[in-house]
């Protein structure tokens, strides 16, 4: 059986907007209302979200009751949680472009891009094919590492994929053999 895995990246917070590393913080005001104005989800067979805030806020903005999952949790960004990157590249310029451009480190002392993907690899290919259309909550990161995952591409191409608030990234498939379906464009 091939299941339908809908992605949804969590609404614009704080952090978002200052290109900082996210702490647990709320989403913004405005995020709710855009949350609720874009299209209908449709059938939902299972609503997952990553235990953040942020993604039980998105999710009740969906009409989701969405069931928490730590597979869905965030990148751990270690020492840089909630720290800017303009802030970083003034102190730490080296650690920065080394996170940048080399998927293995982690510099902050945190989950490194490759263990990042193994982790969402792994939490993709146990997703059971019983609930052929779930929608999971999740963040920016998260969604990266499941699309790097489901096209086996190198786990460099993490810095070439953009995900934006409130996006939809729709995968078809089941363990070992994800698809990418479609992008619904979110929010800038």
């Amino acid at each position: 059986m091939s299941a339908r895995l809908i992605l949804v990246c969590h609404g614009a917070t704080a952090a978002t907007r200052a290109a900082a590393f996210p702490a647990d913080e709320p989403l913004e005001r405005n995020a709710v209302a855009a949350a609720t104005a874009g299209p209908p989800l449709g059938q939902v067979d299972e609503a997952l979200c990553a235990p953040a805030l942020r993604c039980a806020q998105t999710a009740a903005a969906l009409g989701l009751l969405a069931k928490p999952d730590e597979g869905l949790r965030d990148a751990d960004f270690g020492r840089w949680r909630g720290h800017a990157l303009d802030e970083l590249a003034v102190a730490e310029p080296d650690e920065l472009t080394r996170w940048l451009t080399d998927p293995r480190a982690a510099p902050h002392g945190g989950e490194s891009v490759v263990d990042l993907v193994a982790r969402v690899g792994r939490w993709l290919d146990d997703r059971p094919t019983e609930s052929p259309r779930t929608v999971a909550v999740t963040h920016p990161a998260v969604v990266k590492a499941a699309l790097i995952h489901a096209l086996g591409a190198d786990p460099s191409a993490f810095w070439r994929i953009d995900v934006a608030p409130l996006s939809r990234t729709i995968l078809r498939g089941g363990p070992g053999r994800w698809t990418l379906r479609w992008i619904v464009p979110g929010t800038a």
